[in-house]
């Protein structure tokens, strides 16, 4: 039994990490309607940042350097690239950011090499007891940390005038402009903020028990689109809940994997995507998506 939980508090605390950048991916599409593919490339120049400078800045001040980095970059896309290309069909939206990703993950790539490097993590390598089970503590920690920014955003997305003025922005562009609300104010904190996240996300993701930052993270922020498509695109609570499905898909499957032996090696990585097909194969919408009405 202590080996399933851990494998459940591990998916539960990885799902809290993927929920982060779920989030970042809906933000996004609410705002501009883009399928942000750069966003890979964003949070490894997030972890890069803190691995870099956490020996002369401190872990603190390194974080902050790496979510002001990846804000930054958020929003250079945002203004130099997909404004530019507003009348532009989405899917070459889409596209752009893609060619994005590839140019700066080839340049991220060149400066990392094949270093691992490390986020300088106050917490380290510590594990704690946990209903009989050795969890690593920087996923409690994750997992606390996702759940304080989830709430924070929901407040701040639901009361405060930002807020408003990024519902009605992603309600109906038109009738927002025309009220007066500055829509290339409200995509860019939203570009700016789904930035912020992924550095946050990059900071657990290069902790203990994963061996650092290396070129290969920023291919994780592609495990977290399962978690975005299954929830829904344009669904802040279908992110957290498809980030936690999708966590806990994945711990179990890669922690039974001598089990399931027989389906194959690296079933961790393949089952959130089977898991994802099978959900929009009934719900081609995502579990809390928008369905779309056309009218006849």
């Amino acid at each position: 039994m202590s080996r399933f939980i851990v494998h459940l508090i591990n998916g539960l605390s990885l799902g809290c990490i993927y929920a982060l950048i779920a989030i970042g991916f809906v933000i996004v599409f609410k705002a501009t309607r883009v399928l942000n593919f750069a966003y890979g490339s964003v949070l490894l120049l997030g972890a890069y940042v803190v691995g870099r400078t956490h020996e002369s800045l401190g872990f603190g001040l390194a974080v902050l350097a790496g979510i002001a980095a990846a804000t930054v970059a958020a929003m250079l896309i945002e203004f130099l690239i997909i404004r530019r290309a507003r009348g532009a069909d989405l899917g070459i939206l889409a596209i752009l950011t893609l060619g994005v990703d590839i140019l700066m993950l080839t340049e991220l790539t060149r400066r990392i090499g094949v270093d691992v490097l490390t986020t300088g993590a106050p917490w380290g390598t510590t594990v704690v007891d946990l209903a009989g089970a050795k969890v690593p503590l920087s996923r409690l920690i994750a997992a606390g940390v996702a759940i304080v920014l989830v709430a924070a955003f929901t407040a701040v997305f639901k009361y405060s005038d930002a807020g408003v003025a990024m519902r009605a922005a992603a309600a109906d562009r038109e009738t927002a402009s025309l009220m007066g609300i500055r829509l290339g104010r409200v995509t860019l904190a939203a570009w700016a903020f789904a930035g912020a996240l992924a550095a946050v996300a990059a900071v657990f993701l290069g902790s203990f028990p994963s061996p650092g930052i290396d070129a290969s993270l920023g291919l994780v922020a592609l495990a977290a689109i399962p978690a975005w498509v299954l929830g829904g695109f344009d669904s802040i609570p279908g992110a957290v809940v498809g980030g936690l499905i999708i966590g806990v898909v994945s711990a179990l499957t890669t922690g039974y994997q001598d089990e399931l032996a027989f389906l194959g090696r690296g079933l961790g990585e393949v089952a959130p995507y089977v898991v994802m097909l099978l959900v929009l194969l009934i719900r081609p919408s995502g579990l809390f998506g928008t369905r779309e009405i056309h009218r006849v």
